[in-house]
């Protein structure tokens, strides 16, 4: 084939098997990125076909990191993760580095050097926020405390790889690395000058785009709108993106995918950031499956037949080793066993950041290729056993509330926050409604409460929404719900309604089950989202089941109608007058 339509064959071919594979992984129930790294694998030079050219998908793929931060760093919430920045920053802290000590162990054993070791640890540490996503999405946990705590999670250790992408190239060399030192380190000579002198940069970069940046950007983003042309709004985003990376890179050293990422939070800035996410979607898509093509291209599938037992303790360390690890965090700091397995199965396999940081130990000749295809084949196989792990929550769930002692035990039940103090229980619980979950909906709910001096009492499985309301007077009690125990303490005989303000089906089921038990008069109002989950609450005895949907659907119907019979009455008076 022509020289000059190697780039073309490469992205048709990349692109097409990706899509097929995607496809295929799809109608599986798997995610779609198993798909695109096995066709990536199909175009790679260790199998038989067409080879791309892996010198253009590497510089494609490097686009497809850039497009990939850029977007973590518009959907970049302080505000969510300091909702959770209790659990999730010293958890994420805490499993990253019991992470890549496990990977260091490991890598120690086979005699890898401390830096390979190093590299190979961060690698298996961090989860893929994508896959996470899509797989709180299809269970509707995206708005539960659960699914909040798990994302908060994640994002901490986004900006933990990001900060690796910074250190890593400056102790490169004395690590092992077979990389040229800076000019830092050999006029300095000693490590604390390296680290000095990058960490200057990334900071000197950060204030020229917090000072900056913040400005410029959003308003150059306003000025491009206001012509009206969806081209070159389109234009503008990617302008941005690429030539912030490539500006960093080029002045201040930093790495294309922390100026990527840096571009995005500023441009979150900007009342513009939702447009600019969904302009930026499909170029983020097309290159980002191509970043992942081009991950599978480095992929030697004999490592599953050479290397069986590596290939299985790099599995034992991503989907037991670290979930493990993030399990029991969970319940130290006193959280829920259901909030503990929602976070460990979200930890079960690994992601964009695993390959990144594999490409960049390559580059400074810190991981041998050996650790690359490990790694990939970790990637690959805990993304396909993740769906399984996620299901596996429930029945887990399901014993455990069939056994509550267990799970006392497990909860450490003798918190103080599971019962109510002295002086707010018996005396100010008469006649008041018990609100289930304390979140955007149930926030919404208990404010209006209080306005209209309703008492009501609060089952919450967020520790500090939970702390928070008791400083602010209202009754609250911390667990969960559905677990046997906790809502003897919401005075349920003495309740006149129910409300389960909570997302998660399968907990409003057991929460409903176990009120019905106690007081089978007790008038609930419950919220679902699915025609199924409603016909089965309904069924129970719920009283109302809310879809958020057809709820929506009718407060505007109302308004539509109000206006119409506004403009009729408006209409009837000219008429007569």
């Amino acid at each position: 084939m022509p020289h000059d339509t190697s780039l073309i064959a490469t992205i048709a071919v990349g692109l097409g098997l990706a899509f097929v594979g995607g496809f295929v992984a799809r109608q599986l129930k798997l995610p779609p990125l198993v798909g695109y790294l096995l066709a990536g694998v199909a175009v790679g030079p260790f199998t038989p076909g067409f080879v791309a050219d892996g010198g253009l998908a590497s510089q494609l793929a490097e686009i497809g990191v850039i497009l990939l931060m850029f977007g973590v760093g518009i959907h970049f919430s302080i505000k969510d993760l300091l909702a959770v920045r209790n659990i999730a920053v010293p958890g994420a802290i805490v499993q990253i580095a019991a992470a890549t000590l496990m990977g260091a162990a490991v890598a120690h054993f086979w005699g890898w050097s401390l830096g390979a070791g190093l590299v190979f640890g961060l690698s298996l540490s961090t989860a893929s926020t994508v896959v996470l996503l899509r797989a709180l999405e299809e269970r509707g946990l995206l708005d539960s405390v659960n699914g909040r705590i798990a994302v908060g999670w994640l994002i901490v250790e986004d900006l933990a790889m990001v900060l690796a992408l910074v250190v890593l190239p400056a102790l490169g060399s004395v690590l092992g690395g077979a990389g040229v030192p800076s000019a830092a380190a050999s006029e300095g000579g000693s490590l604390l000058w390296t680290l000095g002198v990058t960490l200057g940069k990334v900071c000197l970069f950060v204030v020229v785009m917090v000072v900056a940046g913040k400005r410029l950007v959003p308003w150059l983003l306003s000025q491009v709108a206001g012509t009206g042309s969806r081209e070159l709004f389109t234009l503008s985003v990617l302008a941005v993106a690429l030539g912030i990376a490539f500006g960093a890179a080029a002045l201040f050293g930093v790495s294309f995918a922390l100026g990527a990422f840096f571009a995005g939070v500023v441009v979150s800035e900007s009342d513009l950031s939702q447009r600019v996410a969904e302009e930026s979607l499909p170029l983020q898509d097309a290159f980002a499956v191509l970043f992942f093509v081009s991950v599978g291209m480095l992929f030697d599938p004999m490592v599953l037949v050479k290397q069986p037992f590596q290939v299985l303790a790099v599995m034992a360390i991503i989907v037991l080793g670290k979930s493990l690890a993030a399990f029991l965090i969970v319940l130290l700091f006193r959280y829920p066993v259901n909030t503990a397995l929602t976070v460990s199965a979200s930890l079960a396999q690994i992601g964009e950041f695993a390959f990144i940081l594999v490409g960049l130990g390559i580059s400074l000749g810190l991981l041998p290729r050996e650790g690359q295809s490990l790694v990939l084949s970790g990637a690959l196989l805990s993304i396909t056993l993740n769906p399984l792990v996620f299901k596996m929550i429930d029945p887990i769930l399901g014993w455990l509330r069939r056994h509550p002692r267990f799970a006392a035990r497990m909860e450490q039940a003798k918190d103080e926050l599971t019962e109510l103090p002295v002086g707010m229980g018996d005396v100010r619980l008469q006649d008041h409604a018990v609100l289930i979950g304390y979140g955007r909906v149930g926030g919404v709910i208990g404010r209006s409460l209080v306005e209209r001096k309703i008492p009501f009492v609060v089952v919450e499985q967020n520790r500090e929404y939970v702390e928070r309301l008791r400083e602010q007077g209202v009754p609250a009690i911390y667990g969960d719900a559905a677990v046997l125990g906790i809502l003897d303490h919401a005075h349920l005989d003495s309740a006149r309604i129910l409300i389960v303000a909570t997302p998660d089906a399968l907990q409003a089921r057991e929460i409903v089950e176990q009120v019905k038990r106690v007081n089978p008069s007790l008038p609930a109002v419950v919220r679902t989202h699915g025609d199924e989950e409603r016909a089965y609450l309904e069924s129970q005895g719920v009283d109302r089941v809310v879809m958020g949907e057809h709820a929506l659907a009718h407060s505007m119907l109302d308004y539509v109608l109000e206006r119409l019979s506004v403009l009729k009455e408006g209409d009837r008076a000219s008429v007569t007058g």
